[in-house]
């Protein structure tokens, strides 16, 4: 019998619009099973879809970097990695003074900050339909801040293999820079692992992996998969991921989770 389920949000859970659909919504609800978000998106980006699916227990933001818990009016912090201030500050201004077509936004645990509205940008804040407070990153650090991501989005591919080549061969102590996709590059906290946030909600709700399942789509879902009972992939995964899957449910357009959650899993 499942006990809990964990899914990846973009991709996954959420459609081309990047919502959960009212049909996806109702089938997960109709199957009784606590379920927590993994992301690397803030919990503000989250909070649209908490609310659609009517969640209470622990979600998992920032690759593992926040663990949280929504309350009626705001949320409870329950862990929170952020990197070391010295090391985000130095790669904001190296990207910034490197990579100037690159847009740079980043995020302090409440709020998103960015430099300059862009081509880049834009995309980013339609699909998560929040806006960042635009000011000078020298303004921003004037005051302390706990910096729990740094987003970097650039569609030129040439650019972005600059951008891994810059990482690989420059030592930023504390962090680590990860990939969800081509044109983005985002950066955290070293100890940032959405399987820290799934072994903290184990432990914390006393669960058995076995008595777990997770849906995933991406490269960056592979460690949660692999250490849950139940490894559910979505239909528009790679075959690689695929590989890993127990079983193979709809894609992210057709209510793959809920799909799931319904068909091979029982509350």
């Amino acid at each position: 019998m499942t006990a809990w389920v964990f899914t990846d949000m973009d991709g996954t859970l959420l459609d081309e619009t990047g919502r959960v659909r009212d049909s996806n919504a109702q089938k997960i609800k109709q199957s009784g099973l606590p379920l927590t978000l993994v992301s690397a998106r803030s919990p503000k980006e989250m909070q649209e879809a908490i609310t659609a699916l009517d969640l209470r227990g622990p979600q998992i933001a920032y690759n593992g970097g926040m663990i949280f818990e929504p309350l009626a009016t705001g949320r409870k912090i329950l862990s929170a990695l952020p990197m070391p201030t010295t090391s985000a500050k130095q790669i904001i201004t190296d990207i910034i003074e490197r990579f100037p077509s690159t847009s740079v936004s980043y995020y302090d645990g409440a709020d998103w900050y960015a430099e300059r509205m862009d081509d880049n940008l834009r995309g980013e804040i339609a699909v998560s339909r929040l806006m960042p407070t635009f000011a000078p990153y020298q303004e921003v650090f004037e005051r302390p801040r706990r910096i729990m991501k740094i987003m970097l989005i650039d569609f030129d591919a040439s650019v972005m293999a600059q951008i891994h080549d810059f990482f690989a061969t420059h030592d930023f102590p504390g962090i680590n820079a990860r990939s969800s996709n081509a044109a983005w590059l985002e950066i955290t906290s070293a100890e940032a692992e959405k399987s820290r946030g799934i072994k903290h909600v184990l432990e914390t709700e006393h669960l058995d992996t076995k008595d777990v399942a997770a849906f995933g789509d991406g490269q960056n879902d592979l460690p949660m998969l692999t250490m849950v009972g139940t490894p559910i992939v979505m239909a528009n995964a790679a075959p690689a991921i695929k590989q890993v899957a127990k079983h193979i449910t709809k894609s992210n357009v057709e209510d793959g989770v809920g799909y799931g959650m319904l068909h091979f899993l029982k509350a």
